[in-house]
């Protein structure tokens, strides 16, 4: 479904372009923390357009920073309605760490929207640090300065250096969909994600496991350690106008005396330990 440079500039132009909200829940109590910005494009005669359609036509016409500004504006002003210890995430382009000025801009529209940027994570995949790791390195201090979390994004299907998270200031370390969607039959994806959350909690980072579909994704994760899930267990992206009813929703944690399933679980496994210890 190919789009014209101007057509995308006409899109940005009326705002056919919105936020979607996928919620961050706690494994282990099922309760809400945030929210990751998702891009959807509302289209008057194709419908509800997903963003792998249209993000590398607009990478390509060198508009993703126009779009990402639209997308945090939009969330910014929506956000007023949650809590105010939710917080946000979203996710960068690799082409948007070569752009020095897209911290200040970022922050002019918080301070505008009276959003507080503690409480704003911003997701870099590894394949946005290789080109030019110094450049990229600026920028997520400048992140950092205003308050601003970081997260690695996709962590395991790229290089996975781990000069990466030696080089830059991350917070949260992200299990890719891959390894959580097939860690339940596969013995190897379990030893992957395992291997992932460890090494997060052991240099103090926050886990976040995505794609999680099934209670038993959720708990095994949850008995790893994992601090966050996300994933239609809890919830299918949703629209502004729905996040105040989300929240009200119950979404299923883990019972700490639940036990790990023997033909999948190590005996060495419970909840009452420390996650190192597990």
């Amino acid at each position: 479904m190919p789009f014209a440079e101007q057509r995308i500039h006409q899109a940005l132009d009326v705002g056919e372009f919105v936020p979607y909200f996928q919620p961050l829940v706690d494994l282990r109590v099922g309760s809400i923390h945030g929210f990751e910005i998702l891009a959807r494009w509302i289209h008057p005669d194709h419908g509800l357009i997903p963003p792998n359609k249209f993000i590398p036509l607009v990478e390509r016409y060198g508009m993703i920073n126009r779009l990402s500004a639209s997308l945090l504006t939009q969330a910014f002003a929506s956000a007023r309605t949650l809590p105010k210890n939710f917080g946000l995430s979203i996710n960068l382009s690799p082409s948007q760490l070569h752009d020095r000025t897209l911290p200040s801009l970022i922050h002019r529209m918080a301070d505008e929207a009276e959003f507080d940027l503690k409480h704003l994570t911003v997701e870099l995949t590894e394949t946005a640090l290789v080109d030019d790791l110094d450049l990229a390195g600026a920028v997520a201090a400048d992140f950092k300065r205003l308050g601003i979390r970081l997260a690695l994004d996709d962590f395991g299907t790229g290089y996975s250096s781990l000069l990466h998270l030696q080089s830059l200031p991350f917070d949260e370390l992200k299990v890719d969909i891959s390894f959580v969607r097939s860690m339940v039959e596969s013995r190897q994806s379990r030893k992957i994600t395992a291997a992932v959350i460890s090494l997060g909690l052991s240099l103090g980072l926050q886990t976040v496991a995505e794609g999680v579909e099934e209670q038993s994704q959720a708990n095994l994760l949850a008995w790893r350690g994992c601090t966050f899930g996300q994933g239609f267990l809890y919830g299918r992206p949703i629209p502004a106008a729905e996040l105040l009813a989300s929240l009200s929703q119950g979404h299923p944690g883990v019972c700490a005396t639940t036990e790990v399933p023997a033909s999948i679980g190590d005996p060495f496994l419970s909840l009452d330990a420390h996650p190192t210890e597990r």
